[in-house]
């Protein structure tokens, strides 16, 4: 069993990694956007897509971005008591709260599953039964969910980045439950 918990920590752990480390560059890309807004405003026709593009990005690289920052203890906490705590009592509250953020993370996985399902033309009530259903063929996606801006983009891209990114936080907050029991139980992951 810790060999099967040693695996998954550490493949986690690494595809996290690299998709963090590619998504710090999302930064540029809504600084790029901006700018791009700016001088298009300054100079030529104001364009009608660089707004959205930029919360889309925003979206992105903030959904996409938290497993990495999670996985680097990068978050923030509330600092009053914890400090002061041996290693072994804070891996007890961390994974006390980690089995909290599991429950809100699929709460939110399954929310965005809905919402996408919803932007992909279903309005029914099961979300799951009709992307199993699109993946065996006995499900069609519908009309298309647009925004109501000038611009009127498809929404389900953005939806679809939002579940990657709840899924890959969930799949990282259960790497970090991991972690917290090995510390716990004063067992080193590392050795297979």
């Amino acid at each position: 069993m810790r060999r099967i918990a040693s695996v998954y920590v550490r493949w986690v752990d690494a595809v996290n990694y690299r998709i963090g480390r590619v998504m710090m560059y999302g930064m540029f890309v809504m600084m790029g956007i901006l700018l791009w807004s700016s001088i298009s405003k300054t100079f030529f026709l104001p364009t009608l897509w660089t707004l959205e593009m930029a919360q889309f990005a925003m979206v992105a690289y903030y959904i996409t971005g938290g497993p990495y920052a999670m996985q680097l203890g990068a978050n923030v906490r509330m600092d009053l008591f914890y400090h002061d705590w041996s290693v072994r009592k804070k891996a007890w509250f961390d994974a006390f709260t980690v089995l909290l953020l599991i429950f809100y993370l699929g709460v939110l996985l399954y929310g965005a599953l809905g919402s996408t399902a919803y932007s992909l033309g279903y309005w029914g009530q099961e979300p799951l039964s009709f992307f199993a259903g699109l993946l065996v063929g006995a499900e069609e996606v519908g009309r298309l969910e647009r925004s109501s801006t000038a611009w009127r983009p498809y929404i389900w891209p953005i939806k679809a980045v939002m579940i990657a990114g709840f899924f890959l936080m969930l799949l990282q907050a259960i790497s970090e439950l991991i972690k917290d029991i090995a510390t716990i139980g004063e067992v080193d992951l590392n050795v297979v």
